[in-house]
């Protein structure tokens, strides 16, 4: 599952990985994010797009449409978003991108929970597949958006069974485009993913829990 991150370096940062020929009207901001403990139930920038070129909107992380009378979910199963009933209309008009440093999971050692910080092994940032009721632009704090999550594999299996879908820069482009079908999408999500191999993680403060703490040593290793 994914139910905290990071983002905390600036905005150009996250969209200069994406590559020089993507079209943004996104304005020019040299300041670092700075959220080291992002949580759900929070606004999160979030890249979509829209008449061709990429925008970014502070979007709610969650999602309860009229009808749902729990809490908000957050995240939404790769294996069957595509056709499930709830999520199926996301799936096919309301994709987007929650670019990140990493994510945090628990994992319980002795009688405590370990939070453990994931991340690229190069240092690159993360593009994790998301869902959400459009337009962003409106700002809804009931319909908001979900991490879309598959199965973790390989040695991150350690740490949970779920992980964020993690997609190539590439992949992060064709995942957003309008013209992009539910089909094409499901092989975006299969073909795209970044493999276990390319992470690596790290034992971090369990300070991580309050997320007022909101600091760079929030993902500072610890011993």
């Amino acid at each position: 599952m994914c139910g905290r991150f990071a983002q905390a370096q600036t905005r150009e940062t996250y969209l200069t990985c994406l590559g020089d020929g993507v079209d943004r009207d996104i304005a020019y901001d040299p300041q670092p994010i700075g959220r080291y403990n992002v949580a759900p139930g929070t606004n999160v920038l979030l890249l979509s797009e829209r008449a061709g070129q990429l925008h970014l909107d502070p979007v709610f992380w969650g999602y309860a449409p009229g009808w749902w009378k729990k809490q908000p979910l957050i995240n939404a199963r790769v294996e069957t978003a595509a056709a499930s009933r709830m999520f199926k209309p996301l799936w096919q008009h309301g994709r987007a991108i929650c670019f990140a440093d990493g994510w945090f999971e628990w994992k319980k050692e002795s009688d405590k929970k370990q939070p453990y910080f994931i991340h690229r092994a190069d240092g690159q940032p993360i593009f994790m597949a998301a869902i959400g009721s459009t337009p962003f632009e409106r700002g809804d704090n009931a319909q908001g958006f979900l991490i879309v999550t598959a199965a973790a594999d390989a040695g991150l299996v350690d740490i949970h069974d779920r992980r964020p879908l993690v997609l190539s820069p590439e992949a992060a482009c064709a995942w957003m485009r309008q013209d992009t079908g539910g089909k094409e999408a499901q092989d975006i999500a299969h073909c795209g993913a970044v493999p276990a191999g390319e992470f690596t993680w790290r034992p971090v403060n369990r300070a991580v829990g309050n997320i007022h703490n909101q600091g760079p040593e929030i993902i500072a290793p610890v011993t």
